[in-house]
């Protein structure tokens, strides 16, 4: 399955945005690169050994803060590249990934 599949319109950044992904009880935290973002996912590039993503749900943080962040869920992992829907509150996907209308 290629990187092309997500129905959402894809951000490429030019520049390399540097992320940290976290696991969700706090226990590893891993560096990464923000390769491209859309409304519902992204793709990251992650700095050292991606093992940790078995844990299938994490953070992503957008910020050294901390405070800009998404909860995120594995969807395919291929060498040191991750595929991540977003997901809502509560660990559901938003509406506008799982194509309910409003």
């Amino acid at each position: 399955m290629g990187w092309d599949k997500r129905n959402a319109k894809r951000v490429h950044l030019d520049h390399e945005r540097r992320a940290t992904l976290l696991g969700a009880d706090g226990t590893w935290r891993r560096d990464c690169i923000l390769v491209d973002v859309s409304e519902t996912g992204a793709r990251l590039r992650i700095d050292g050994s991606p093992d940790v993503l078995r844990a299938r749900e994490f953070f992503l943080l957008l910020s050294s803060t901390g405070l800009a962040f998404r909860r995120c869920e594995l969807v395919r992992l291929e060498g040191s590249e991750a595929g991540v829907h977003f997901l809502g509150p509560g660990g559901s996907r938003p509406s506008s990934m799982t194509g309910e209308k409003k």
